[in-house]
């Protein structure tokens, strides 16, 4: 398998993972991998998580060491989730909900770091 493949493989078990750990903290998961648009105004969200009058829409890194994390997120990764969010709303929030944008930090042999309110949509 090449570099690319198996970075595509270890985001999608680090989805998968983070999935699993909102569901732990409480959070139902109401959709994953969703993508808007297409060519260069794509923007996608890796887990959309619902707990009470909370929308979250998570991006989730994984890295292959808690020190990369570190560089993960940023503004342009940030702009492209919340590009998606304002798409996914009509369909996704209720009247009255609370959204914000989240990111969940992976790396092996650690627990997962989630970051609320990284960008308010």
């Amino acid at each position: 398998m090449n570099r690319k493949g198996r970075a595509e493989r270890d985001g999608r078990r680090g989805e998968s993972l983070a999935a699993l750990w909102l569901m732990a903290q409480g959070w139902r998961i109401v959709a994953r991998q969703q993508r808007i648009g297409h060519g260069r105004g794509i923007g996608e969200v890796d887990i959309v998580a619902r707990r009470g009058r909370v929308l979250a829409f998570v991006e989730v890194k994984w890295r292959s060491n808690r020190a990369a994390l570190d560089h993960a997120i940023d503004e342009r990764r940030l702009a492209r989730v919340a590009q998606a969010a304002r798409a996914l709303l009509p369909r996704l929030a209720r009247p009255g909900d609370t959204v914000r944008i989240d990111v969940i930090l992976l790396a092996p042999w650690h627990w997962p770091r989630h970051i609320t309110h990284v960008w308010q949509p």
